[in-house]
């Protein structure tokens, strides 16, 4: 069931929402929350019904192991058991996301013959396998004691995060399923409602009309023809501009459907072109996955603790196996080990200008400038390998890119002179404007808005600008985002899955 169909915004989101409403007011706090796991396994079984036994019985499998753990003492015992749990998760995600990409290189490399049947990926399994390894990792160290299993379970599978995210840790989102309140707001349903359709519009208008400029560049390239050098460098940042509104769109809605029920998500998304390298383009994009990745892989393996050679080392193990838990191919490695790349040149880069004297207290608006485009360059040139079918038609593409394959600046044949207008104009959106959830940081629409100091940056606006368009609970902007919906709803002819929802 997509977020952007018919059948979820009048049917499923209705019925769920009211009937949690409804138990609520009537005391059933508790039960208002069984409902909503009972909701969120019907929203996952219902794309294929034979995957909610898996999940259900890796909630179980994870809830027993996590629950020893914390009554367990420190030593080998709880050790084993916490390698137990790990190896059963991994194994887990493996068999399903990865063997079919193993038992394929091997019969590639060493010619065996060996037949596999074909393994179809559950949805969100990379999501909700990293959720409960961290659980299983807290819970050795005592930080999880006393959860439910309802509370296990909703924390896992709760419907607006359990597809493509964000990554939620369990000591942002279990305190607020114990709480006693008296539920969603009319300032929870209006914000979230506002995030969902600007998420909502970000996909319908922005995320899949650019799909359709990427998709025959990069189709072109598969095929192995030359889509021409202007046509590639478009394509391209078609794409550049199509993951970012389709990954930025599916987070606001992720977030705005969860404040529907008074629960915050964390920010999973924070203007990320914006950034001024590409140590904070990763502080910007999927920001949960970056937090899990440093907190259980970059710092258990020692970080920048054991020297210059060993954090270069721990950087590109940790971005490789990022790569690798987008995909089972060696393009998203790739995709990794470039960005790992990136990570340890910028890290040398600073590393040479302190030791020479050449860092800037205070950097030059030009300074700032060129970092913000030369870090999207380096982005928009990865995402070739992310998007390309296959390692070979990556670097077909990227020959034309560089003028291997003629210089020709034709571009009206799929339309990609209205893509590049529309490009430039998106770009100025991202750079100059404030993101939704900047628009609407008075009312703390995102868990980090609701600690104290709220863990948040946010960009700078222009006084005259924020004047405009900060988000204010009045009729404004209430007709403006009642127009908004019916605009979004009237263009829901055809609703596509989100990008990430393939991980």
């Amino acid at each position: 069931m997509l977020f952007n169909s018919y059948l979820f915004i009048l049917v499923f989101l209705p019925i769920t929402l009211g009937v949690y409403v409804l138990m609520i007011s009537r005391g059933w706090r508790k039960r208002s929350f069984d409902w909503l796991v009972v909701a969120s396994l019907f929203f996952y079984g219902w794309w294929k019904w034979s995957n909610v036994p898996l999940l259900l019985g890796s909630l179980v499998f994870n809830y027993l192991v996590g629950t020893r753990l914390g009554k367990m003492r420190p030593g080998p015992a709880a050790k084993a058991l916490l390698a137990f749990g790990l190896v059963g998760n991994l194994l887990f995600l493996g068999y399903f996301k990865y063997a079919n990409f193993f038992i394929g290189n091997v019969d590639a490399l060493l010619g065996l013959g060996w037949s596999f049947t074909h393994v179809v990926l559950p949805l969100g399994i990379s999501f909700y396998t990293f959720q409960k390894i961290a659980y299983l990792v807290d819970s050795h160290q005592g930080l999880t004691r006393g959860y439910g299993f309802r509370d296990f379970c909703l924390f896992v599978s709760f419907f607006p995060q359990l597809i493509a995210g964000p990554i939620v840790h369990h000591s942002q989102l279990m305190p607020q399923f114990r709480r006693n309140d008296s539920g969603p707001t009319w300032e929870d349903w209006s914000v979230g409602w506002s995030l969902f359709a600007m998420g909502l519009a970000k996909k319908i208008f922005v995320a899949d009309p650019f799909a359709a400029y990427a998709s025959p560049v990069f189709h072109a390239a598969c095929t192995g023809m030359a889509p021409g050098f202007a046509a590639a460098w478009i394509g391209t940042l078609a794409y550049t501009i199509q993951i970012y509104f389709d990954f930025s769109g599916y987070t606001d809605m992720a977030i705005g459907l969860a404040r529907l029920f008074g629960i915050r998500l964390p920010l999973n998304f924070n203007s990320p072109y914006k950034a001024t390298n590409i140590a904070d383009f990763w502080r910007r994009w999927h920001m949960t996955l970056s937090h899990f990745l440093r907190d259980y892989l970059y710092i258990p393996l020692g970080g920048n603790r054991q020297g210059t050679s060993r954090r270069y080392v721990n950087l590109m193990a940790t971005m490789l196996l990022g790569g690798l838990w987008h995909g089972a191919g060696w393009t998203f490695v790739f995709w990794g080990a470039l960005h790992g790349l990136y990570l340890s040149v910028y890290h040398g880069w600073n590393a040479w200008r302190r030791n020479s004297g050449r860092v800037r207290p205070t950097p030059s608006t030009a300074g700032v400038w060129a970092g913000r485009v030369l870090t999207f360059l380096a982005v928009m040139l990865a995402w070739v390998f992310f998007r390309a079918e296959n390692f070979s038609s990556a670097l077909h593409l990227l020959g034309s890119m560089a003028g291997l394959h003629g210089f020709s600046f034709k571009t009206t044949a799929i339309g990609l002179s209205e893509a590049t207008r529309m490009a430039v104009l998106l770009l100025g959106v991202i750079w100059l404007f404030p993101n939704s959830h900047e628009i609407l940081a008075a009312h703390k629409p995102a868990f980090e808005y609701a600690q104290d100091p709220p863990r948040v940056h946010l960009a700078p606006t222009p006084r005259w600008l924020g004047a405009v368009l900060m988000w204010r609970p009045n009729r404004r902007w209430a007709l403006g985002f009642a127009a908004l919906t019916l605009w979004v709803m009237l263009n829901l002819s055809r609703p596509s899955e989100f990008i990430y929802w393939q991980f």
